[in-house]
């Protein structure tokens, strides 16, 4: 008899709010690494992070994201004096942005908005593909105004006010290309100290390009989850990415994803050639659901995510569902620390040798 298929009441879980990690652990790599990759023989381990240089071999490869941050989230004032707060979305060529706007009224295309009571933004209209955006024209490049006046785009279930910590801790040591308004949060954990471990232990290290929308916070509302349109974010794999791949797969190594969004550009790619990793750079909408066939990665390392989520949804699928749940279970007993400041858990892909 087939199974019912999954609904997203099946991807919810109770999350005592105390367990909603408000600040980073001291060090970065100070946080807690729940071991599911079956290195061990054992099924789940409860490790630190410290750890996991033991948990790779020499000749796997680590697939960082090296996007970067940028301090997305804009106050601002309309002409008439009312309160407006705008979070970018992403910049456009000839100084435009597209993003989210809040206010007691939409404004209209024309008028302008003063951001930081620094600099005016011209609004254009309506943008994005679904139209909830609005396109506004800054006076000068973008990512400088941001970088001078903006700040730093916590998530919503983040309650404090972004500070001077926030600044240096929801930023990677990776993060060399801006345009993310939201952190690749399980490449967070790494510091130099631990990055050299890995590398002593012969493991490579190579990086893709995500740039991270605020749409990862976008919950699901259709109970049937093809019914789910997923946010796009742009991204990029090059053709050095591509070589270090082919270089693992020779020598027997496994290709280990730093994060949700590393495995989502890595999958993508591999999608837009017929499933061969291959350059790619563009768009992607990928939706990643049980059932969904992997190419490309075989070790996920990542945090805990959102009930009912999308990024609940696609660790169900690299690691089974049932698994996922179990492992969460577990989580929430051993009292790990969720969401974007929390822990992490290492899996291995479904099905995958040991």
């Amino acid at each position: 008899m087939t199974p019912a298929p999954l609904t997203l009441r099946d991807f919810d879980f109770a999350l005592p709010p105390e367990l909603i990690a408000q600040h980073p652990a001291a060090e970065r790599s100070g946080s807690r690494l729940l071991d599911a990759s079956g290195s061990s023989g054992v099924a789940i381990v409860d490790r630190g992070f410290g750890e996991l240089p033991s948990l790779l071999r020499a000749g796997d490869l680590l697939v960082v994201n090296d996007t970067r941050v940028i301090k997305a989230r804009l106050i601002g004032a309309k002409a008439s004096g009312g309160r407006v707060e705008a979070l970018v979305e992403r910049v456009e060529p000839g100084h435009v942005v597209l993003a989210q706007v809040r206010a007691s009224k939409s404004p209209r295309p024309g008028s302008t908005i003063r951001f930081a009571d620094a600099f005016d933004a011209e609004v254009l209209g309506r943008g994005g593909r679904d139209g909830s955006l609005f396109a506004l024209r800054f006076p000068a490049e973008p990512y400088g105004l941001l970088e001078r006046h903006g700040r730093v785009p916590l998530p919503p279930y983040i309650t404090h006010a972004d500070g001077d910590d926030d600044e240096a801790r929801y930023q990677t040591v990776f993060a060399a290309r801006p345009g993310a308004v939201a952190a690749p949060t399980a490449a967070l954990h790494f510091d130099s100290a631990l990055l050299a471990a890995v590398a002593a232990r012969g493991v490579e290290r190579a990086a893709v390009t995500l740039h991270v929308g605020a749409g990862t916070f976008q919950p699901v509302r259709s109970d049937d989850l093809a019914g789910h349109v997923m946010h796009s974010e742009r991204y990029e794999v090059g053709a050095a990415l591509v070589a270090a791949v082919d270089r693992t797969r020779q020598r027997g190594g496994r290709v280990v994803a730093v994060g949700t969004t590393s495995l989502r550009a890595l999958e993508s790619a591999a999608l837009s050639h017929g499933g061969a990793l291959a350059p790619a750079a563009g768009e992607t909408d990928l939706f990643i659901t049980p059932g969904f066939d992997f190419r490309v990665v075989d070790l996920l390392l990542t945090n805990f995510h959102l009930p009912r989520s999308t990024l609940m949804m696609l660790v169900a699928a690299f690691a089974g569902h049932a698994d996922i749940l179990a492992l969460y279970r577990h989580a929430i007993a051993a009292r790990y620390r969720f969401f974007s400041y929390g822990d992490a858990m290492l899996l291995r892909r479904a099905g995958a040798a040991r």
